[in-house]
């Protein structure tokens, strides 16, 4: 009877390619609700800490109980919306029908996009007659507000509208050109959130580091650290089986299902920022949110948000946070 080895490494997120940007693209929305809303935001990683609540989860062991919970802190300035696009689908992909755009947009824009000036009254009239498919938001993110950024130049980047009815989108997305959206028009605290990011990056490493194979026998030749075989003569090819060197981290990652414990719309009035700042970020001076459980990517890259598409569990009202850690992460 031949021994059981099992394979070392999963393939589920194979091919484990480099992303193409550190800002990570929504490939898929929920349905969302019936009324006009937003489907999206962005926020920086602050870093993690740790709380003491009351167990939400019904069927866990320790439900009702005070527990300890790891907890990561998110830096969320409220966005500002640039634009509109209407788009239409097609046989061979979504394309732009109409588009507007807002005044008087600040000029640290202008580092990323082109500055565009106000739409006309007639590219007004001619957004509000044309009928498509999809209505969403041109947004950027405000970097300018937040200290722990070195950059600041703003992200770019569109937030679909859901809803019921066409014309309702439209005119949502309309009334909303040029203002200011918060956090808490995409979620509100007990509900649940997707969080897209990017990995920490740790480059070109070898068979070991990057499957967890193990290692040749001591008097193995020439090599320790790599594969046995790269598979039989034939077929004539190397199978994607294979664990081989290669990029690892870096890659674009989706944590369905994270729980908002508490939006926090003034760290200063409450504080969260622990004693001698984050590691590698500093002092939270805007408006923040708290999740249960940690996020892709080091400090400072910028997370996006969705309403959860696989959402099975109800929401509560509001999570019972006993305790949050402000002491100090410095190692002291």
């Amino acid at each position: 009877m031949a021994r059981h080895r099992p394979r070392r490494g999963s393939l589920g997120f194979s091919p484990r390619s480099r992303a193409a940007r550190p800002l990570p693209r929504v490939r898929t929305w929920g349905d969302g609700p019936k009324a006009p809303a937003i489907e999206g935001f962005a926020g920086f990683k602050v870093g993690m800490t740790h709380a003491f609540i009351v167990d939400y989860r019904k069927r866990s062991t320790t439900a009702g109980q005070e527990v300890a919970i790891p907890v990561t802190v998110v830096e969320v300035p409220p966005l500002r919306v640039a634009g509109a696009r209407i788009y239409a689908r097609g046989p061979y992909g979504s394309r732009v029908l109409a588009e507007v755009w807002a005044g008087g947009l600040p000029e640290e824009l202008g580092r990323r996009i082109p500055t565009h000036p106000a739409s006309s009254a007639e590219a007004l009239a001619r957004f509000g007659s044309v009928a498509g498919d999809e209505v969403r938001l041109i947004a950027h993110t405000q970097p300018k507000l937040v200290t722990g950024i070195p950059s600041k130049t703003p992200t770019v980047f569109e937030v679909r509208i859901s809803g019921e009815k066409f014309e309702e989108r439209r005119a949502f997305a309309v009334q909303r050109l040029g203002q200011e959206v918060p956090i808490q028009d995409l979620t509100k605290e007990g509900e649940f959130v997707d969080v897209l990011g990017v990995t920490k990056g740790f480059g070109f490493q070898g068979h070991t580091q990057r499957w967890g194979v193990k290692l040749q026998p001591r008097k193995n030749s020439k090599h320790r650290r790599m594969i046995g075989t790269l598979g039989p003569h034939n077929p004539s090819f190397v199978s994607y089986r294979i664990p081989q060197a290669g990029q690892q981290g870096y890659h674009r990652r989706t944590q369905l299902n994270l729980r908002v414990l508490r939006i926090v719309k003034d760290p200063r009035a409450d504080p969260i920022t622990p004693v001698g700042g984050f590691p590698h970020y500093g002092e939270v001076r805007t408006s923040c949110v708290i999740l249960h459980g940690s996020l892709p990517g080091p400090a400072k890259r910028l997370l996006r948000f969705r309403p959860p598409i696989r959402s099975r569990v109800a929401t509560v009202e509001k999570v019972d946070i006993r305790y949050l850690s402000t002491a100090s992460k410095q190692g002291a």
